[in-house]
């Protein structure tokens, strides 16, 4: 089973009625309405080399103003969750084989991806 980091530590993964799921290729702008009736954005990656979800993320944040949880999903892995916090993202859904203590360390290992402080 996957396993959920929220805020810099495991968590539990409670049920959500209202998810908005973007993947890679669907545009922000013809979503952005719905953003204030969401508490959870998911953004898709579905392989290692697709950054797209960055651009989502940053998008999300700064343009649109999205506040609620922002969560990546799909090929999560501990070597992008410094970089994903750092445009925006607050939870992971880690790739079922990821280490869920073992990823946490990726917080303290790259300092040099200081988290976004735009919708906190």
């Amino acid at each position: 089973m996957a396993t959920l980091i929220r805020n810099r530590q495991i968590a539990a993964n409670p049920p959500s009625h209202s998810i908005l799921r973007l993947e890679p290729d669907q545009d922000v702008a013809a979503v952005a309405d719905r953003l204030v009736h969401v508490e959870r954005v998911e953004v898709h990656f579905p392989k290692f080399g697709d950054g797209r979800g960055f651009s989502i993320a940053k998008l999300l944040r700064e343009r649109y103003g999205y506040k609620g949880e922002l969560r990546a999903v799909g090929h999560v892995v501990r070597d992008h969750l410094g970089p994903m916090e750092a445009v925006g993202f607050d939870s992971f859904l880690l790739k079922e084989d990821e280490d869920a203590e073992i990823a946490l360390g990726a917080f303290s290992d790259f300092p040099i991806f200081a988290p976004a402080k735009l919708h906190r």
